[in-house]
């Protein structure tokens, strides 16, 4: 065959992405959109799906946006999609067998197969539209909805005996229907009563010339049907079948697009590329570009251009003699790590470790989120002394940098244009006792004195601190606790370290007296499960937060204890937990006793956002009321299981990192002032039709705040969560503002009034 090869040399990269930050009460997504999966056309529209969700590039800009569950998807994790041309309705399949149906501007929810108990395998694997109807290619059969109805309409059972079989494509000529399925090609005749009899389908491979055994796809392409089987393509030429195509590459897929043949392939120590046939089998193009595709999955043609979806460069644009390479802005990774702020920086450690702290050996590395633009830093993955499990991060205020803690590959700095420095072998971090190859950082955090305070987990001398000097200087923890086990650091108003020993250990109390040198008037304490033993719920702690009236909130297998008298843990009198009993719908109880409390975070307001197995909740200031509790089912939090949870204290906006990736929520309250400085209203100018919250941030803490007319007279009042209050842009009695001027008033703990600003409404 005559083999055309195009070769690219330049690469362009177009982000052109609506990324903006959520007004109060919205949601945002921040999932992995780097790996390109399948790509489909529309008229002036290309959609990508990701393994996580979908996004769109509109040719007549270039501009890219999302699709998610935080704006209108049903779930996380696609399948597969596919487009019907003819109505040009997108079907999104999801790993659980969910189907969402896109139209205009409606989605429509198709959850009839997820719900469906059966036995076998509901995985989705391709779709084929015909006549208003979509064929499902599953592990049961094949499964039609009707795209009209939105519902299922039938499903094909056309395994031998009439059991399953998995169908990897369908396809028809009009007058037969095809099925591609792990006991091969199979037909049925397209107008017969009952296809969902097996013995309506009559299996050709095996026969004129058709290798029996799996098929992989099957196309009807220029009114001929072609059968994958392998890395070869069969043609049926009425009664017997022609070998079309074969190499020694391997085919990734196989598809029809604008009357040709797309194939995706690799070979090991050749590379990837994309090959387009005509309907003969003749080679008219042969795409390559070495470190830019990379692992293509998918191709189509789109007014002569060639759109490709590949897993490790994204979505790429064969443009002239080079490629457009399209990626909405977002982290390389699902990210589940710990997460912090530092100034307006979200800082994002990648790794992470099993329940019981054993190794997943990620090469994740860290990420930074500012200015709603995430930055991807390969720095850890990459350095000399390859750092793996990046489980923990924290930044020193006094010079920006970063530091890091892998568990495995100790401790790392980074520095803005210098390369990373580890401390690992022949340093202060010592490896553990039970791996001496293994030097496991699992806690980092800076005091008022800015000494890094260090959990040098499996370690003889399980505490450390890089004193700001520099100087270094390490504790034996004086109590006996499996596997030296110490992993999130938290420090109080009285700079005593608060150490979570997991594992069913407990919660470790430093203070370190006078001085961190003389280790004479060192004090600690450990608080374990039981009255007189620190009266913790139970002795396995997930998670621990300082609210801010310096309680400690210790998060555990079994609910949350509060220790509320912290100055109090080494005097005469101790200090132990309090488990307080809440009530929530009638009955009275511990709080969270029966949730797995991953994390807690505290807001501007003092309010508790509360991360478990179970989705998360937000509660009051004195843990009396739950304000929120968001689901996977009742809200676009994208999982139930929330691992980690952070709070931009200057917007409200809360981080949740989730099994399945990182959403985020635009709250209420932000961290209150000393002073009413830089107070902004948003929206402002206040646009026609507008019904969201009316935010007013930058004020003292729990300021008052009325809003008055021009003339003074009283249109609303509230009181700030924290440094933030909002206002429905209603007066008190319900009534909506008409155009004009209204004027902010804010009182502080003086009750002097100060005119802080003015909103304008625009109707």
């Amino acid at each position: 065959m005559f083999l055309k090869e195009y070769v690219f040399i330049p690469v362009s990269f177009i982000a052109v992405s609506v990324f903006s930050q959520p007004s109060i009460g919205n949601w945002r997504d921040h999932l992995s959109y780097y790996q390109a999966l399948q790509v489909v056309a529309a008229a002036g529209t290309i959609y990508c799906a990701t393994p996580q969700s979908l996004y769109t590039v509109d040719l007549a800009d270039n501009s890219i946006n999302r699709l998610s569950k935080t704006n209108g998807l049903s779930e996380v994790g696609i399948s597969t999609i596919q487009l019907d041309e003819q109505t040009g309705k997108l079907l999104v399949a999801y790993n659980n067998s969910n189907i969402d149906i896109i139209y205009k501007k409606d989605i429509i929810n198709v959850d009839a197969i997820k719900r469906k108990n059966t036995t076998g395998s509901k995985a989705i694997h391709n779709i084929y539209f015909y006549r208003n109807n979509a064929y499902l290619c599953t592990g049961l059969g094949v499964v039609v909805i009707d795209a009209e109805k939105y519902e299922v309409k039938d499903t094909y059972v056309i395994g031998n005996g009439g059991g399953n079989t998995k169908v990897n494509g369908f396809a028809t000529d009009g007058q037969f229907f095809y099925a591609a399925s792990d006991e091969g090609l199979k037909k049925a005749n397209a107008t017969a009563i009952n296809l969902s009899d097996f013995r309506n389908w009559q299996l050709l491979s095996g026969t004129a010339g058709l290798p029996e055994g799996v098929s992989q796809q099957v196309l009807h392409v220029q009114n001929r049907i072609i059968v994958q089987k392998g890395d070869s393509l069969f043609v049926s030429g009425g009664n017997a079948w022609s070998l079309l195509y074969t190499s020694d590459w391997e085919i990734i897929q196989a598809n029809s697009s604008s009357g040709k043949i797309v194939i995706t392939q690799q070979k090991p120590g050749a590379g990837s590329r994309v090959v387009l046939l005509n309907a003969d089998g003749f080679v008219e193009r042969t795409i390559k570009q070495p470190g830019t595709i990379i692992n293509p999955r998918q191709g189509v043609i789109v007014q002569n251009e060639v759109w490709i979806a590949d897993a490790a460069s994204g979505l790429l644009r064969s443009s002239g003699n080079g490629f457009l390479q399209y990626q909405p802005n977002s982290p390389r990774a699902v990210l589940t790590g710990e997460m912090i702020f530092s100034g307006n920086s979200l800082l994002v450690a990648g790794g992470y470790i099993t329940t019981n702290w054993n190794n997943t050996f990620s090469k994740n590395g860290y990420y930074r989120f500012t200015d709603n633009e995430w930055i991807n830093n390969y720095g850890l993955a990459t350095a000399a002394d390859s750092l793996y499990d990046v489980v923990t991060i924290t930044r020193d205020a006094r010079d920006n940098s970063v530091w890091a803690g892998s568990f495995g590959g100790g401790l790392v700095q980074l520095k803005a244009d210098l390369p990373p420095q580890v401390f690992k072998h022949n340093s202060p971090i010592s490896p553990s006792l039970f791996d001496p190859e293994s030097y496991r950082v699992a806690g980092l955090a800076f005091d008022s004195d800015h000494h890094l305070w260090i959990s040098n987990y499996g370690a003889a001398q399980s505490l450390a601190v890089r004193k700001a000097d520099g100087n270094w200087q390490k504790f034996t923890i004086p109590f006996s606790y499996g596997d030296n086990a110490v992993t999130q650091i938290v420090i109080d108003d009285y700079n005593q370290k608060w150490i979570v020993s997991p594992n069913g250990n407990g919660l470790f109390c430093f203070n370190h007296g006078n001085s961190v040198e003389n280790t004479g008037d060192d004090r600690w304490a450990f608080f374990r499960a039981g009255k007189g033993a620190g009266n913790l719920p139970d002795n396995n702690v997930l998670s621990i937060a300082k609210d801010k009236n310096s309680f400690i909130w210790v998060g555990t297998t079994k609910g949350i204890g509060i220790i509320r008298c912290t100055q109090q843990v080494f005097t005469v009198s101790g200090c132990e937990a309090v488990l307080p009993v809440v009530q929530q719908d009638n009955f009275a109880g511990y709080l969270f006793r029966d949730e797995e409390v991953q994390c807690i975070a505290v807001d501007g307001g003092d309010r508790k956002w509360i991360g478990t197995k179970n989705g998360t909740w937000l509660i009051s200031a004195d843990a009396e009321k739950t304000i929120y509790h968001f689901r996977d089912d009742n809200s676009p939090l994208l999982d139930n299981d929330v691992r980690k949870i952070a709070i931009d204290p200057g917007t409200g906006e809360v981080f949740f990192a989730t099994a399945k990736g990182i959403c985020s929520f635009r709250s209420t309250s932000t961290e209150g002032g000393s002073a009413n400085e830089n107070v902004l209203v948003f929206p402002n100018p206040v646009p026609p039709g507008y019904t969201g919250a009316i935010a007013i941030r930058g004020l003292v803490s729990n300021a008052i705040v009325k809003i008055t007319e021009l003339d003074g007279r009283l249109v609303y009042q509230a009181r700030a969560i924290g440094g933030q209050a909002t206002w429905n842009g209603r007066d008190y009695k319900g009534r909506k503002r008409s155009t004009g001027v209204y004027l902010v008033l804010i009182s502080d703990e003086t009750r002097k009034e100060k005119l802080a600003t003015k909103i304008v409404f625009v109707n």
